[in-house]
């Protein structure tokens, strides 16, 4: 656990994927074709606390989703792309707007399509559901599946390593 907190300690960019990372990865569709999804509150709460401290977050997603969109301007996040699944263009464009090398950047996955990025990243992080070729690469796994709080877990995780956390909390307590 030591190497996971020193790498986490570095960290100024998290990259999230969306469907089984902040949703459970289910898809729901009407009889318009309209989808809908279901997002954890924590996580966003942990994705507003992140930001706080300096950590940029993105997310990366091979699928176009304007209900994603949507919930990632409510947290603020600035960087957001949507139908790449071909990732590694996405990956080097936000790399580059962060202004931080590929080891400073952690990625959060849960299916094959983020192994390319998984291999780029200073942390590589599997939730607890993901499939297995992705938890056997990751250097950390989740203890909550995507879509339940994994989210929030690793962004916790993050300000503990880099000791922001703590000073949250007290805020808190106020």
């Amino acid at each position: 656990m030591q190497e996971i907190l020193a790498k986490a300690k570095q960290l100024k960019l998290l990259i999230l994927d969306v469907d089984g990372v902040l949703t459970d990865g289910r898809l729901f569709f009407d009889e318009q074709g309209r989808e809908y999804k279901s997002f954890h509150a924590r996580d966003g709460h942990g994705i507003k606390l992140l930001q706080q401290t300096g950590v940029a977050v993105a997310v990366i997603s091979g699928r176009n989703s304007p209900t994603v969109a949507l919930r990632m301007k409510s947290l603020g996040i600035q960087h957001i792309y949507q139908g790449h699944e071909d990732k590694i263009a996405a990956f080097e464009e936000v790399i580059q707007k962060v202004g931080c090398q590929t080891e400073q950047a952690a990625h959060v996955g849960d299916d094959l399509l983020d192994l390319p990025l998984m291999v780029r990243v200073g942390l590589a992080i599997a939730v607890n559901d993901a499939v297995k070729e992705v938890k056997d690469f990751a250097d950390w796994n989740t203890t909550l599946a995507g879509g339940q709080g994994a989210v929030r877990e690793v962004c916790d995780l993050i300000m503990q390593a880099q000791g922001t956390f703590s000073d949250i909390v007290e805020n808190y307590k106020k």
